[in-house]
């Protein structure tokens, strides 16, 4: 394994660090024709990959789901993640703080070329790890605001086509989900639901409804299992809540006291508005502020902050 200096960009390609600039997938790959591509996204926190081993596991998890068996261990890949991570993070921050900025981090992994498009020869799996600074600005004052949600017609992919278990890029319905209810009402995330009406997830977060003292998530067969979701598991079990998995449906969540989004760039969400109908007391409750205050707590960094600090720099 090459672990080249550079004074820029890395990433790592199927064994190898390279410029980020360099990196390149073959268009007949079958990630690229067929979005067959597991993935995982990580966030690094002051420079650290933030909750590496959980994603390791679901990593290997959807590998095997998937039916897809890189060269490279889930041990390797990882270590190579970390360098690419604290070394972009160290460009990024050049002559400032490790809290200034943090990055997304991205791993995927592919069948490889198409047999159909390779000379009918099959295609070898290939790993790809980059990096880019995480766009606070996007979420930065749903901290304070909240976000609103919206109820889509695009479906939720049945479990008959894949494991829910399985992160993959085949997400063409989230696309189109975002399409919906951005035309509804712009800014708002879609929330997706299954056929007979069960609440999965939205495009690109976890869900949770606190009624009282109890904290609900979709079980694993509504919805992909979520790190962030886990970890917020952890944290409110040791804030006195109690925490129940159970299938959600569009009115358990407006009945909810609050409602919590979770993902891996922002953590920590509220969302206090379904299709235009307040959730609760129309802003981010208490719940929510002490639960990001000890999220902000346990990694050293006070996420807001930092989201609103770069969000003024941005501009």
């Amino acid at each position: 394994m090459n672990r080249q200096v550079s004074s820029s960009d890395i990433a790592w390609q199927d064994g190898n660090f390279l410029p980020r600039h360099q990196l390149s997938i073959s268009p007949s790959d079958a990630g690229f024709v067929l979005g067959a591509t597991v993935t995982e996204q990580l966030r690094t926190i002051q420079g650290k990959i933030f909750c590496a081993d959980a994603h390791a596991d679901r990593l290997s998890n959807s590998l095997r789901d998937v039916g897809i068996a890189p060269h490279e261990t889930i041990k390797a890949i990882f270590s190579a993640a970390d360098h690419v991570a604290t070394h972009n993070h160290e460009v990024l921050t050049k002559g400032g703080k490790a809290s200034d900025n943090d990055l997304g981090v991205i791993i995927f992994i592919t069948p490889g070329l198409m047999a159909s498009q390779n000379s009918g020869l099959p295609g070898k799996p290939s790993t790809t790890i980059h990096t880019f600074p995480l766009a606070f600005n996007l979420w930065a004052d749903a901290y304070e605001s909240g976000t609103s949600l919206r109820c889509v017609t695009v479906r939720q992919v049945p479990k008959d086509c894949w494991s829910m278990t399985a992160k993959v890029r085949s997400r063409l319905h989230y696309f189109l989900a975002e399409q919906e209810a951005s035309a509804c009402e712009k800014g708002s995330r879609p929330l997706l639901a299954h056929a007979d009406g069960r609440i999965s997830e939205t495009s690109t977060a976890n869900i949770a409804a606190l009624h009282g003292r109890t904290i609900v998530t979709p079980p694993r067969e509504d919805a992909l299992p979520g790190i962030s979701m886990g970890y917020l598991k952890n944290i409110s079990e040791g804030a006195g809540f109690q925490w129940e998995t159970n299938s959600l449906t569009r009115e358990n969540l407006l009945s909810a006291d609050e409602v919590f989004l979770t993902s891996t760039p922002w953590c920590l969400l509220a969302a206090t508005r379904i299709d235009g109908e307040i959730i609760g007391q129309k802003s981010p409750g208490p719940a929510f502020r002490k639960l990001l205050g000890a999220w902000s707590d346990n990694v050293g960094l006070n996420l807001p902050k930092q989201a609103l600090s770069r969000k003024k720099l941005a501009k």
